[in-house]
């Protein structure tokens, strides 16, 4: 199989980490499979959009409404990375799926609303499907109800009408889209388990997410949350976009169209894992 690509901004090594692991055991991939580009350590350089699957988007710390003049050179330059690789991935409607800070990427790219009305506490929520979002081929194997882990400053307010809502949830209209075919963003966390979160718990203890003094209520509350479903995103998304090696598709070849880089998608010995 193509290996598909995580990009993660993430600073901290015990967050990065852990981030990357659990998108590998809950899409029930192999490290070989999925490769990774920590955004807070480097340039994202060129990308050829045939050497892989599929790319995913992980959270973090930064939000597109932050104040320019807060923005730091790192959050500035992975903005621009981001920017660019996102012209290629719409056009080619190549597959993609951005989780919490990969909603604000693909929003702010689609010139969606965001602003800090609708923002959620670390913890649990419940996530409904709309009527698409019931008919999607990622997101059809979940309930019409489930339970998902989430935690953000912003959140879309509003979407370009080209978008297709997926979900949303009573203090979150925004939970998911689409664009076109194959481009997907969630609000909340599909690689996020119970042992997860309590590592961004301690992580983010004192980024300005929750008290710091409710960190054990929160990891308590974690370990005692059911969060089955999420994760069914991103298997469905690995069965339907993973292509071998050999074999390309005609959405793969189409991809080609507009990229740039190198064959090893601009990806360091350091930074493969």
């Amino acid at each position: 199989m193509q290996p598909f690509l995580l990009l993660s901004i993430r600073a901290d090594d015990a967050a990065a980490d852990n981030e990357y692991a659990s998108f590998l055991s809950l899409a029930g991939l192999e490290e070989g499979d999925l490769r990774r580009v920590r955004l807070d350590r480097r340039a994202l350089g060129g990308i050829d959009l045939r050497d892989w699957s599929g790319i995913w988007l992980g959270g973090g710390p930064f939000n597109y409404s932050d104040p320019k003049e807060s923005k730091s050179e790192v959050q500035r330059r992975v903005e621009a990375d981001l920017r660019g690789l996102l012209d290629a991935v719409v056009r080619a409607d190549f597959p993609f799926l951005g989780a919490c800070y990969g909603i604000g990427a693909l929003g702010n790219h689609q010139r969606a609303v965001l602003g800090r009305r609708y923002a959620e506490p670390v913890g649990l929520v419940r996530v409904a499907l709309t009527p698409p979002g019931r008919r999607d081929p990622v997101l059809r194997e979940l309930p019409a109800t489930f339970d998902a882990f989430t935690g953000h400053k912003e959140a879309i307010t509003k979407l370009p009408g080209h978008a297709v809502l997926l979900a949303s949830s009573a203090g979150c209209p925004v939970q998911a889209f689409r664009i076109g075919s194959n481009v997907y963003a969630t609000q909340f966390h599909p690689e996020l388990d119970a042992e997860g979160l309590c590592t961004r718990i301690d992580v983010y203890k004192h980024a300005g997410y929750f008290p710091p003094t409710q960190a054990e209520e929160l990891k308590a509350l974690a370990r005692r949350s059911d969060v089955r479903h999420p994760p069914t995103i991103l298997r469905a998304f690995v069965r339907r976009y993973g292509q071998g090696r050999t074999g390309r598709s005609e959405r793969s070849e189409a991809a080609t169209a507009g990229t740039s880089g190198s064959r090893d998608g601009g990806l360091t010995s350091a930074s493969r894992r």
